[in-house]
């Protein structure tokens, strides 16, 4: 077998796990403990690469069907089930490397998956200690917490764009390296998934950085809880989204006519900025229009009927 010598000739190694075979069954804790190893054989003084799932597009690394296993003398498998065809293949592919597995779980001893491995460094296995999961030693860097409020409707007749304006965003926040968190305003006490009151989904919006919406009550409910919103609309010429940010002078909105991802790219930066920030807490000290509504609102309580007075109400 290979014996390990920092800055050996000719030594590379490919750390990947299960990120690398299928990006639908990887998980944040499995990009982490890759990033984790990966830094420690670099300080090692051990060339390394990670090795992702193509459809992972990731910048860190190569695809791992693209490389060259001739490239590596080690391959490191981290974190995850020892289990699969999956982690057999790359046995077969690999098998010129030494192959290390750490960080894993070991179910069965005897696993095609499990003895392929020159050397297996469980993080629980029948009969040993369990050892913490590495995942957690990797730095993490702060990122925007960003509440997402796109409703399904469509309204406003012909010049509605809901479909084509909520798909262009939906493209525009896939993208953005931000945590992105769906939000429903709709309440429903019968499921986990939505809040049952508004005070829970204003303890939510009250502890995000900022929140898109294409819709009223996305903008209005955020700035209640003092928290920048990002409002489209996604009517042509505007509608009552636009109208709503005007009526409080909120100035972070994108019109459906001048939908770019530069524009919402600027919007969110500003929202997330001290600037923004600022100004979302000061709206949530504002009156709702200052009680005009609901004063009419009594008004019109004590005002004689339209049959007393002969009218028809309109």
């Amino acid at each position: 077998m290979n014996t390990f010598h920092p800055g050996g000739r000719g030594m590379r190694a490919l750390v990947t796990g299960w990120p690398g075979v299928d990006v639908r069954t990887a998980t944040a804790a499995d990009a982490l403990a890759m990033s984790s190893v990966r830094g420690r054989l670099l300080d090692e003084g051990l060339p390394c690469d990670i090795g992702w799932d193509r459809a992972a597009r990731s910048p860190s690394g190569p695809a791992l069907d693209d490389v060259d296993p001739d490239r590596y003398s080690h391959l490191v498998w981290v974190r995850g089930p020892l289990r699969g065809r999956p982690i057999e293949r790359v046995h077969q592919r690999f098998a010129a490397a030494r192959r290390i597995a750490v960080d894993v779980s070991v179910v069965d001893a005897a696993d095609p998956a499990v003895t392929g491995f020159d050397a297996v460094i469980a993080r629980d296995a029948p009969g040993q200690a369990t050892h913490r999961d590495i995942s957690a030693i990797a730095d993490v860097e702060a990122t925007w917490v960003v509440g997402v409020v796109l409703p399904a409707r469509e309204g406003d007749g012909g010049h509605a764009r809901h479909p084509d304006v909520a798909a262009d965003v939906e493209r525009w926040l896939t993208g953005l390296d931000v945590a992105r968190l769906p939000l429903d305003p709709r309440l429903d006490p019968g499921d986990w998934r939505r809040a049952a009151t508004p005070a829970q989904l204003h303890a939510v919006l009250g502890r995000l950085d900022a929140v898109v919406t294409m819709g009223v009550q996305g903008l209005v409910l955020a700035l209640q809880a003092g928290v920048p919103a990002v409002a489209v609309d996604p009517v042509a010429g505007g509608a009552d989204v636009a109208a709503q940010a005007a009526a409080w002078d909120w100035p972070a909105v994108v019109a459906a006519d001048d939908l770019t991802f530069q524009r919402l790219d600027e919007r969110l930066a500003w929202c997330c900025s001290s600037a923004g920030r600022a100004a979302a807490r000061s709206r949530s000290q504002w009156p709702a229009d200052d009680g005009r509504q609901l004063d009419r609102l009594v008004e019109a309580l004590h005002a004689p009927s339209p049959a007393a007075a002969g009218g028809t109400g309109v």
